[in-house]
């Protein structure tokens, strides 16, 4: 092999190695953001520690559904949580039963015992272009009912779709 052999060799190899850095570089920036899981709010979907891999296109084509677990962004930190109501629509929550527009809603994510922690409150109407979230775990959850308030559609970063991390946890979110 002579020397302009190996010199194109090395400049293929750079080149190949800077295009996979300009694609890491878009998707990163444009397409997935993970995050770490802060806390216990959304146990036992998600634990503390987790690290979770979040779309970040998914909301540019579509809107957040109910159910969707989504990443908000404040200005002093990122929150993970579940959208309960979507704009418009009214919640309530008494004799731990969710209602939304006065119909009982199925929470299957969530055990017995979090629904007695949730509380009663509303109904709360929902206003345009705001959603209302809460977290699994719903007596340890900073949310909509308590301090998060409405969430604006511009400040939902992302729609969760994997656990990356612990490696032995690995799974598609539901």
């Amino acid at each position: 092999m002579g020397k302009s052999e190996r010199k194109n060799g090395w400049k293929e190899w750079t080149k190949a190695i800077l295009i996979a850095i300009l694609i890491a570089f878009v998707l990163r920036s444009f397409v997935f953001v993970t995050s770490v899981v802060d806390g216990e709010s959304m146990e036992p979907t998600l634990e503390n520690g987790e690290t979770v891999l979040f779309n970040k296109l998914t909301y540019l084509f579509n809107e957040p559904e109910r159910g969707d677990i989504v990443i908000i962004n404040r200005p002093q930190k990122n929150y993970v949580k579940r959208v309960i109501a979507l704009p418009g629509e009214t919640v309530a929550v008494k004799n731990q039963t969710l209602y939304i527009d006065g119909e009982p809603y199925d929470q299957s994510f969530i055990t017995d015992n979090e629904l007695n922690n949730t509380g009663q409150f509303g109904p709360i109407q929902i206003p345009e272009n705001s959603y209302f979230v809460m977290g699994d775990n719903r007596k340890l959850s900073k949310d909509s009912r308590n301090g998060l308030g409405f969430i604006s559609e511009e400040n939902i970063t992302g729609k969760s779709e994997f656990i990356i991390f612990p490696f032995n946890e690995w799974s598609m979110i539901k």
